[in-house]
């Protein structure tokens, strides 16, 4: 199938919910972080010179739930990066980033307690009266969410506001958003109008494109992320793998590599000694 067939299409439930975040309509405010911490009772980032310009907290982490990105890019009139001291200019991508809640989850299938579940809102939780901090599933996202809580040696992550969401409240990023560029709802009717603003945008000559289908950021096995960005770079500028895949689908084939190798090596022992006792009696 084309990556054009793939455009837009999701592999996810029914009645799956999760977010769009819109990076043409993000102003970097960070209410987004802020009612998340604060609804989460989160505690505070060590604050203090990163280096990372307006960007302080960094990353995503066990106690930073959504993080906006600050994404400087230089170019020369025409877009491109520049190589001499021609003239250029500088702009600012801002991406609020969160858990993605693959429709099919590595840190799930990692998880040897169960602590990670699949809620009746298809999105993805850590339940941390269960997790034993074994961190089997941090290397399993391919994108790096989840992580150790240096407080309790646990795993965390976005739960999408289960809590809210039992109470018919919207997640409170969402809520806090005063721009619209994050959007909660159920993921097909987010994913309609992803398609819409993003064919909108192009026919304004914005490279604009959708992350988080089966074309792109969704791929590998995962079937699409719940939680998806419309965006205006290749992800790379805003460190996301534009063609993530499960690390667990690698494990069958490592494993016959291993083995066809072992018995190579086996095979070779095995003629080179009988080449030996050749020499041996001659």
């Amino acid at each position: 199938m084309s990556s054009a067939a793939l455009v837009g299409r999701t592999r996810a439930r029914p009645g799956a919910f999760g977010f769009l975040t819109d990076t043409t309509l993000c102003i970097g405010c960070k209410a987004c972080e802020v009612a998340c911490k604060q609804w989460n009772q989160l505690p505070m980032d060590e604050f203090g010179f990163t280096g990372m310009s307006y960007d302080n907290t960094g990353d995503l982490g066990a106690t930073t739930w959504r993080h906006v990105a600050f994404i400087e890019r230089i170019s020369d009139q025409e877009g491109r990066r520049p190589t001499s001291l021609k003239p250029f200019q500088s702009n600012w991508l801002m991406l609020s980033d969160v858990c993605k809640h693959c429709v099919n989850a590595g840190c799930m299938e990692a998880c040897p307690t169960g602590a990670i579940i699949r809620t009746e809102f298809d999105t993805v939780v850590i339940q941390p009266d269960i997790c034993n901090g074994c961190g089997y599933c941090v290397p399993a996202c391919p994108f790096g969410v989840p992580a150790l809580s240096p407080y309790d040696g646990k795993a965390h992550k976005c739960t999408l506001c289960y809590d809210r969401l039992k109470d018919g409240l919207e997640p409170a990023c969402a809520k806090a958003c005063p721009t619209d560029a994050i959007q909660f709802g159920p993921v097909h009717v987010l994913m309609d109008r992803a398609k819409a603003r993003v064919a909108e945008l192009q026919a304004q000559g914005v490279e604009a494109r959708i992350y988080g289908d089966e074309a792109l950021g969704g791929t590998g096995g995962i079937g699409g992320l719940n939680a998806f960005f419309i965006l205006t770079a290749p992800p790379e500028v805003y460190n996301l793998p534009a063609k993530p895949e499960l690390p667990q689908r690698r494990v069958l084939p490592a494993f016959l590599t291993s083995a066809l190798a072992a018995l190579a090596l086996g095979l070779a022992a095995l003629l080179s000694f009988k080449q030996g006792g050749k020499a041996r009696h001659a």
